[in-house]
């Protein structure tokens, strides 16, 4: 019978964090006096009785989780962390339902950036803080999931990026201390650092701090409701820029470059890669953005940078109206929300590494259609790519496009127009934030939209941000039938 005190023990710990997390905005509620403090404390309270009865009925910290152990945690947590983190949401004054609150938290812990809230401007301080601490909060997480638990799941082709020896495939819970110590550090350096550039462009020191957390997570959530195009300031642009990009970067290879490795960065095959293309759209899209739209050169390449960055990394800050610059724009957009950064980032969506598995497997096979007899091998930043690993991806690709292509079939037979309901779909399901059109576009927000529709949504980020086998191989009876 399958053992479930290793994973509520864990929740436990985390719901336990959150709680403490939950401090921060109710301090900064209280500095100002404003009422919503009592929500924090009520949500804190309520949230650290839950992790600790937890942790109090399942006592002994597990030293091993099981495959099926580590499947069913993944998902567990996630959901777990959403309805308790909703909780502020929905008893906060800003008028959301719970199905608001659930939807505001999933996308900021799974890092989407959609937002069902139209005020910012006028929130108070504790929401607009509580929203940029769950997308950082959500951001290590995901960084540590995808170095220590999803590449012992061997969903994907995560097994290329394994860091254990094959007789300790199981021992997830030692893993996972070493490196979030390591990737803490400088996951914490590196958002400090961001604060204090923004802060020295002329931020002040909330947005800069709130800003800096969402950035280096590649979140996207603002505390206005303009995003970052309401500071008019280009600055903090290029900053937020090099940052988001920092972000998209594998987080193993800076704990290197720490340990005194820093060429390690550069030759990974697949950071030149993503490189490469995040200059060849911004090239794609900066020309006929300078051409059309009769803006100078220098703009037209720092608002290009800006947004093809942004979605490409999934955070999904926007610094201007990128649906007003031509088809051509929109169709690019589009297209590169299915692009994502490096294995081991915040990012989301296809990490570069599937599309280099792939490109790897298709140019062996035009090979063989020359010399049928030659024996031709597939490589990953030198290293063979095996049979286990190539069928791992392209069932990823398929599983993720059918997923995609039910996610729009759904919000369109809820009622949504074409655009909204692909582009919804696509920007849900690659958790990027803004999508296409009037109503969920760089300009829009979700609040509008039918509450079936935001749930749909919901289910799509986290089938997305947890590389959808996770959590649908949950539904197969086979899985607890052992």
């Amino acid at each position: 019978m399958l053992d479930f005190r290793p994973v509520l023990y864990i929740i436990g710990i985390l719901l336990t964090t959150l709680a403490a997390a939950m401090c921060a905005p109710l301090m900064a509620d209280l500095m100002v006096g404003h009422p919503d403090w009592q929500v924090f404390a009520g949500s804190a309270g309520l949230t650290a009785f839950v992790g600790i009865t937890l942790l109090l009925t399942t006592m002994s910290p597990p030293a091993r989780l099981s495959v099926r152990q580590a499947f069913i945690l993944t998902t567990t947590s996630w959901l777990a962390l959403t309805l308790f983190a909703a909780l502020p949401f929905a008893f906060a004054d800003l008028e959301l339902n719970f199905t608001d609150a659930f939807f505001e938290a999933m996308s900021g812990l799974t890092t989407t950036g959609s937002t069902v809230i139209t005020t910012l401007d006028t929130a108070p301080s504790g929401i607009l803080l509580w929203r940029a601490i769950l997308q950082w909060l959500g951001g290590i997480g995901i960084i540590v999931m995808s170095i220590a638990i999803l590449p012992m799941l061997k969903i994907g082709g995560n097994q290329l990026f394994r860091t254990e020896s094959s007789d300790s495939s199981d021992k997830v819970l030692p893993r996972v201390a070493q490196v979030a110590s390591g990737v803490g550090f400088v996951y914490l350096a590196l958002t400090a650092a961001c604060a204090a550039l923004l802060w020295l462009t002329g931020l002040n020191g909330f947005d800069a701090i709130a800003h800096a957390m969402t950035t280096i997570a590649t979140g996207g959530f603002s505390t206005r409701d303009g995003s970052v195009s309401a500071f008019a300031n280009p600055a903090a642009e290029l900053i937020i820029t090099g940052f988001m990009l920092m972000g998209a970067l594998p987080f193993v290879l800076y704990l290197q470059a720490v340990r005194g490795k820093p060429s390690s960065l550069f030759r990974d095959r697949q950071v030149r890669w993503f490189f490469c293309i995040v200059i060849f759209f911004v090239i794609a899209v900066a020309l006929p953005h300078h051409a059309n739209n009769d803006i100078g050169i220098g703009r037209a390449f720092r608002e290009s940078a800006f947004n093809v960055i942004s979605i490409m990394t999934g955070t999904g800050y926007s610094s201007a109206n990128y649906a007003a610059w031509g088809a051509f724009a929109t169709g690019v957009f589009f297209f590169i929300m299915f692009i994502g950064g490096c294995a081991g980032s915040t990012t989301c969506s296809i990490k570069i590494f599937r599309y280099q598995v792939l490109y790897q497997t298709a140019k062996v096979q035009m090979k063989h259609l020359i010399r049928p007899h030659g024996i031709f091998i597939a490589t990953f930043n030198g290293k063979p790519i095996t049979d286990e690993v190539e069928n791992s991806v392209m069932s990823f690709f398929f599983l993720f496009m059918l997923t995609f292509a039910v996610l729009a079939g759904l919000l369109h037979f809820i009622g949504l127009d074409f655009l909204t309901a692909i582009s919804g779909a696509a920007t849900a399901i690659c958790n990027v934030g803004p999508a296409l059109g009037e109503i969920i576009g760089p300009s829009g927000s979700f609040a509008t939209l039918p509450d079936t529709a935001k749930w749909v949504l919901s289910a799509g980020m986290l089938l997305g941000r947890l590389e959808l086998f996770t959590v649908l191989v949950l539904f197969a009876p086979w899985f607890w039938r052992g």
